[in-house]
C-alpha cells in the first residue's frame, strides 16, 4: 500500500510506540527520514537508530528513550507542512516550540536542520514538523 505521507507515517508510528511502550519502532526508510532520525538522536528524543540493509525496501529502527518511571522523553510530534498545504517560512519568521522547549525540523537549501541551527546560519525553508 502506497502512503501519501511518508513524514507524518514516520511520526506516527513513533508517536504509537511511545504510547504501546515499545523499545523500539520499524519505519521504512528514505534519505529524509534517516535525516529526521538524526536530528531526533542529536536533540535527545530518542536513544538511537539504524539502518537496515533488507531488500527490496531497507528499515529504520528507531530505538525510543524513557525516564526511569517508563514515561516517554518524548512528549510530542506534530507534522506542519503536508502535502496538500505546505508552510513555509523566512529566516526573519522561524518558529519557537514551546518557547525553546521544542524543536522545528525546517528543510532548507542546506538541509534538513532545526530551527535554532536554521536561525544560526540565516536560512528559512519548509516546516516540517514540531517535536517536543
Amino acid at each position: 500500500m502506497a502512503v501519501i505521507d511518508p513524514i507524518a507515517d514516520m511520526l506516527t508510528r513513533i508517536r504509537n510506540g511511545l504510547m504501546l511502550r515499545k523499545t523500539f519502532v520499524l519505519v521504512p526508510s528514505s534519505r529524509i527520514k534517516t535525516e529526521i532520525a538524526q536530528i531526533l538522536l542529536d536533540e535527545g528524543f530518542i536513544q538511537g537508530y539504524e539502518v537496515s540493509d533488507e531488500r527490496p525496501q531497507p528499515n529504520i529502527r528507531v530505538w525510543l528513550k524513557y525516564d526511569n518511571k517508563r514515561r516517554p522523553i518524548l512528549t510530542n510530534l506534530k507534522r506542519v507542512s503536508k502535502p496538500g498545504r505546505r508552510v513555509y517560512t523566512g529566516k526573519r519568521e522561524l518558529p519557537w516550540v514551546l518557547s525553546g522547549m521544542g524543536v522545528a525540523i525546517i528543510s532548507t537549501p542546506r538541509g534538513l536542520m532545526t530551527d535554532r541551527e536554521a536561525r544560526r546560519q540565516g536560512v528559512g525553508g519548509e516546516i516540517l514538523c514540531y517535536v517536543w
